[in-house]
């Protein structure tokens, strides 16, 4: 498995000069200039000019390109207009709440998707199999905008249960933790159900029924065991999104994490954050793909690691 993980590591190389390299053209070169996007159109020359002069845009493009890798791999993402300060520390100022509202979604949808899908799969085809999938249907079926609307006009306005706007405390973040659980677990409950089923009438459950088992030990110990490769595969996917942050609930509720440092760059044209976020969600995916990777190995002793 060293083998394996120090290959993967070393692929990670040519990978993320692809994503430099296409990150470098989209902001550089296709976006157009970027003294005009932050200037604006009616900027003189020699205003563009020192503009450039400054922030080395006059250089060749290759030259600049050199000088965005080297920067990258030494840990500077480039100075913020903006907010006039260096992107790594508006990033970092933003990382924590994006983690403090992401990670609970992400941890409280899981878990009680797969047990809503166990209960599902348990009763397949009854009345409670029929609820959970109808209920599901429903949740998949409104918008998450619909969501975001409704808790804070029916629950934070109405009620006034909840607060509508702000990062004061954490009862700030319930109203937009239990909306990103509730907008994502209709989809989350049909998949997990999908990969229960497909476990249950698997030879090795008919063997441990025939034994005596007690159904619940079945399903927790045998069935949803088996059944995690797709789901660990389903929720890698969204790792990278703890980190960048969730761009509607963050707006939607004044919380200032990457989500919101993100939609503000990209209205004032700060195409050094902007680029930064695009590069960190690259890098991140790879590494999350790497660790699920392994992580298939260790669930699943059929599955080997080859090089």
């Amino acid at each position: 498995m060293l083998k394996y993980t120090l290959k993967r590591l070393w692929q990670t190389i040519p990978t993320t000069l692809g994503v430099l390299l296409l990150s470098f053209v989209l902001f550089n070169v296709i976006g157009g200039s970027p003294a005009e996007s932050l200037l604006g159109k009616n900027a003189t020359k020699e205003a563009i000019a020192a503009f450039n002069a400054k922030w080395g845009y006059d250089r060749p493009l290759y030259e600049q390109f050199f000088r965005f890798v080297t920067d990258v791999f030494s840990g500077n993402l480039g100075y913020s207009v903006e907010y006039q300060e260096n992107v790594v520390d508006v990033l970092a100022r933003g990382v924590w709440p994006s983690l403090s509202l992401t990670v609970p979604i992400l941890l409280g949808g899981v878990v009680l998707a797969i047990f809503l899908a166990l209960l599902a799969a348990s009763y397949r085809g009854r009345l409670a199999d029929k609820a959970v999938l109808l209920f599901s249907t429903v949740f998949m079926s409104v918008n998450y905008v619909v969501w975001v609307l409704a808790g804070q006009f029916f629950l934070a306005y109405k009620a006034e249960i909840f607060p509508v706007w702000g990062y004061e405390s954490a009862t700030y973040l319930i109203l937009p933790v239990l909306i990103g659980i509730f907008s994502s677990l209709g989809a989350d409950v049909r998949f997990f159900r999908a990969a229960i089923l497909d476990e249950i009438f698997r030879p090795y459950v008919l063997a441990v029924r025939a034994k005596g088992v007690p159904g619940f030990f079945v399903m927790t110990r045998h069935v949803l065991r088996n059944s995690l490769v797709p789901i660990v595969t389903y929720v890698s996917l969204s790792i990278p999104y703890l980190f960048t942050g969730s761009l509607l609930l963050e707006g939607f509720f004044g919380i200032p994490g990457l989500g919101s440092v993100s939609i503000n760059a990209i209205h004032s044209s700060d195409m050094a954050v902007v680029r930064a976020v695009v590069v960190i969600g690259a890098l991140l995916y790879q590494f999350v793909n790497l660790a699920t990777d392994l992580l298939y190995a260790f669930l699943d002793p059929r599955v080997r690691l080859d090089l």
